[in-house]
C-alpha cells in the first residue's frame, strides 16, 4: 500500500501518514474505484466529477488520486493518464505535496462568493503551465453561495478540453440541481466494520503498537465508519496505552461505560428494578462513564435488541464480542417489540433532556426511574382483554366477566367520529374528554365487571329511568348537564350514546360513567358520536313553553285581553303551569319533575291555561 511520506519535520499523524496514493489503497469504495478504473482505460474521462460522503471516507483524497492519475508521466516521463500513479514522477510528488502549479485546492467554505468563482473562470482559458490537465478541486462546494454556482454554470457544461473540475461535499441536497447534472456523480460510502478493523490492526502493526482486539472493535464503532476518526482515535489510543492498549483504556478514553456494564444496567431496567438500575448508574458514573455516553450507549443496545428481535442474523457483528451476542439474543427473545419501541422513545427524550439539563447525571437518573416504572406497563390491548374478562395474550386468563353490549370495548369510553374510532386506543390526544373517559375505563374494573350485570341493569329500560336515579341520588350538577349537554342518540340498558350540546364540560361524559357505575355497580360503556342526537331535555322543555305560550296567545279570551289593552307587551306575557297534585316538590333541586324555565311543573294534559293562572 503507498502512503504518503513522512514529515522529516517531525511527527505526522496516522490520518496523514497513511492517506491512500492510490485508487488500490483506497477502501471499502469499490464500485467507485470500478467505474474510475473503466473511464481511464476507455479514455471516457469526464471533465467534472462530485464526490459526497460523511466525514473521513476519502473524497479529497479520492480528489487527489484522480488528479495525479490524470497528469502522471511515469518514472520515464512518457506515460499517460493512468489509474496506477507513480508516485515517483514530478507531477505526482507535487500534486501529493499540494504544491503543484496547475492543481488548485479550494476552500468553498471559506471562498463562498462571485468574486472567487471569477478568479477560476478566468484563468481556466489558460493552458495548464506544467501538467497535461489543469485540475480544480473544490472542497465543501455546497458553502457557495448561489450566486457563485450560477456563475459557474456556463464554464462549468462547457469547459475547455484540459480542465477538470472535482468538487467534494458531505451536503450533497445543498448543491443545486443544474450542477449536479453537469458533473458525474460518486457517492462514497462508509467503510464497513469488518475492512475497518482488518485496516486499523495492518496500520497498529506497521507502527509496532500492540492493541488488543475488542479496543479495536471499540474504535471502529466509535468512528461510524469514517477512516480519517478511526486513524485519528488509534493514534490517541496508541499514546494512551504507551504502545500495548487494551479495551478498558480506550473505554476510558472515548468516556464509554463497559458494554457489558451496560448490558447488565438494560436489564435491571426492564425488570423493573430501579434501586438496582440507580445503583449500576452511580457506579458507572464513579468510573468514569459520562451520563449521556451511558443512556446513548442504552438507545444503541435498544435498537441492536430490536433488530435481533426481527432477524438474529443481524446479530453477527464483528464489533460486538460473542458473549454480549448471546446476551442481546436472549433479551431479544424476552422482551416483546412493543416494550423495546417505548423504551426508544423514552431514550431519544432522555438523550434530549440529559444535553440540555444544568446537572447532566440528575437528569440521567430520572430517566432510568422513568423507564423502571413503565417497563412492565400492559398494553392497551391487554387492559381491555382485561377489562371484558378476555384472556390476555400474554398471560394467563383474566377473571371473567360478561363482554359489553354491542361489542363494547371492555367498559371503556369510545368516541365515534364519522367513521368511529375507540378513545381506548392509543394515540388519542389527551387532555380532552375522550382522552380523560379513557382513564375512567381503567381505574374501578372491580365494579365495571360485577357478577350479575343483567339483574343490575334490568330496572333501566329507558332512559326517563337514568335520569330519575339522577334525581333520585341529588346529584345536581351532573342533573343539570343531562338536561343541558346531552342529545341522545341511542340507548340501551348499559349503553348510552349521544351527541354532545354546545359548551359541554370536558369531564362531563367521564363523570356520568363514573356515576352511572357507582350507583348501578354494573358496567356502562358511555359513547359520545359526532351526529344523530336529538334534543337535549332542556331544549325539548323550552319547545313545550314555547308552544303553550303559543297556543295561550291563540285563545280568544287572551286576543280580546290584547284588543282591549293594547299596551301590554304579548311578549311578556307568562303561561304559568299547573302543578301535578300527585307531584311531590324537591326542596333541593328546585323541580317537581322537568323544569321548563318560565314554570314549576308542566301538566302536558291541560291543553290550554289561563295566562292569568285559571284554567281554560
Amino acid at each position: 500500500m503507498h502512503v504518503s511520506e513522512t514529515n522529516d519535520s517531525g511527527y505526522q499523524v496516522l490520518a496523514r501518514k497513511y492517506r491512500p496514493a492510490d485508487f488500490d489503497a483506497l477502501i471499502g469504495q469499490e464500485a467507485m474505484v470500478r467505474t474510475l478504473k473503466n473511464a481511464f482505460e476507455t479514455d471516457r474521462i469526464a471533465h467534472a466529477f462530485i464526490l459526497t460522503g460523511v466525514r473521513g471516507v476519502g473524497k479529497t483524497t479520492t480528489a487527489r488520486i484522480i488528479a495525479k492519475g490524470l497528469n502522471c508521466v511515469g518514472p520515464d516521463g512518457q506515460g499517460g493518464p493512468t489509474v496506477q500513479p507513480c508516485g515517483q514522477c514530478e507531477p505526482c510528488r507535487a500534486i501529493a505535496e499540494s504544491r503543484h502549479v496547475d492543481v488548485l485546492e479550494m476552500d468553498a467554505a471559506s471562498r463562498t462568493g462571485v468574486g472567487d468563482i471569477r478568479e477560476i473562470i478566468d484563468s481556466v482559458r489558460y493552458r495548464a503551465a506544467s501538467a497535461r490537465y489543469k485540475v480544480y478541486i473544490i472542497d465543501e462546494v455546497h458553502m457557495l453561495s448561489t450566486s457563485a454556482f450560477n456563475a459557474l454554470l456556463k464554464t462549468l457544461e462547457e469547459p475547455p478540453p484540459h480542465v477538470v473540475f472535482i468538487f467534494a461535499t458531505t451536503e450533497i441536497r445543498k448543491v443545486p440541481v443544474t450542477v449536479l447534472s453537469r458533473c458525474q456523480r460518486f457517492d462514497l460510502r462508509r467503510i464497513e466494520p469488518e475492512a475497518l478493523m482488518a485496516f486499523l490492526a495492518d496500520v497498529a502493526k506497521k507502527e509496532g503498537a500492540e492493541i488488543a482486539g475488542d479496543a479495536l472493535a471499540l474504535i471502529t464503532r466509535a468512528a461510524e465508519g469514517s477512516v480519517r476518526d478511526a486513524l485519528s482515535l488509534l493514534d490517541q489510543a496508541i499514546a494512551h496505552g504507551a504502545g500495548a492498549t487494551t479495551a478498558e483504556q480506550v473505554r476510558a478514553m472515548l468516556g464509554l461505560a463497559d458494554r457489558g456494564r451496560v448490558l447488565d444496567l438494560f436489564d435491571l431496567i426492564m425488570k423493573g428494578d430501579a434501586a438496582g438500575a440507580l445503583a449500576e448508574l452511580s457506579a458507572q458514573y464513579s468510573d468514569g462513564a459520562d451520563p449521556l455516553a451511558v443512556l446513548r450507549d442504552l438507545a444503541e443496545l435498544t435498537h441492536w435488541i430490536s433488530t435481533l428481535k426481527i432477524d438474529a442474523a443481524l446479530g453477527d457483528d464483528p464489533t460486538i464480542a460473542p458473549d454480549e451476542r448471546g446476551r442481546g439474543r436472549e433479551m431479544a427473545e424476552g422482551l416483546s417489540m412493543r416494550a423495546l419501541a417505548r423504551a426508544w422513545q423514552m431514550l431519544l427524550k432522555a438523550l434530549e433532556e440529559v444535553a440540555n439539563a444544568p446537572n447532566a447525571m440528575m437528569a440521567a437518573e430520572m430517566a432510568v426511574i422513568r423507564l423502571t416504572h413503565v417497563s412492565e406497563l400492559p398494553s392497551p390491548e391487554e387492559i381491555l382483554r382485561k377489562l371484558e374478562g378476555l384472556p390476555s395474550s400474554d398471560g394467563p386468563p383474566a377473571s371473567p366477566g360478561p363482554a359489553a353490549p354491542n361489542g363494547g370495548n371492555g367498559g371503556g369510553v369510545s368516541a365515534r367520529g364519522h367513521g368511529g374510532s375507540s378513545v381506548g386506543a392509543p394515540a388519542r390526544p389527551s387532555g380532552g374528554p375522550v382522552a380523560q373517559l379513557a382513564a375512567v375505563s381503567t381505574t374501578e374494573p372491580d365494579r365495571a365487571a360485577a357478577p350479575n350485570r343483567a339483574a343490575a341493569l334490568a330496572p333501566f329500560a329507558r332512559f326517563d329511568d337514568v335520569v330519575a336515579l339522577i334525581r333520585e341520588k341529588r346529584d345536581v350538577k351532573l342533573l343539570t348537564e343531562v338536561e343541558d349537554y346531552l342529545r341522545l342518540a341511542r340507548f340501551e340498558p348499559g349503553l348510552i350514546e349521544f351527541q354532545l350540546a354546545p359548551g359541554a364540560p370536558n369531564d362531563f361524559p367521564g363523570a356520568l360513567k363514573r356515576r352511572l357505575e357507582e350507583w348501578t355497580r354494573a358496567r356502562w360503556v358511555v359513547s359520545v358520536v359526532a351526529e344523530g342526537g336529538a334534543d337535549t331535555l332542556a331544549e325539548v322543555a323550552r319547545g313545550a313553553a314555547d308552544d303553550l305560550r303559543r297556543r295561550a296567545l291563540e285563545h280568544p279570551l287572551v286576543l280580546a285581553a290584547l284588543e282591549t289593552f293594547p299596551e301590554i307587551d304579548p311578549g311578556a306575557i307568562k303561561a304559568t303551569p299547573i302543578a301535578d297534585p300527585d307531584s311531590t316538590p324537591d326542596p333541593e333541586l328546585g323541580m317537581d319533575g322537568p323544569d321548563y324555565g318560565d314554570g314549576e311543573f308542566l301538566d302536558a294534559d291541560d291543553p290550554y291555561l289561563d295566562p292569568f293562572g285559571e284554567d281554560l
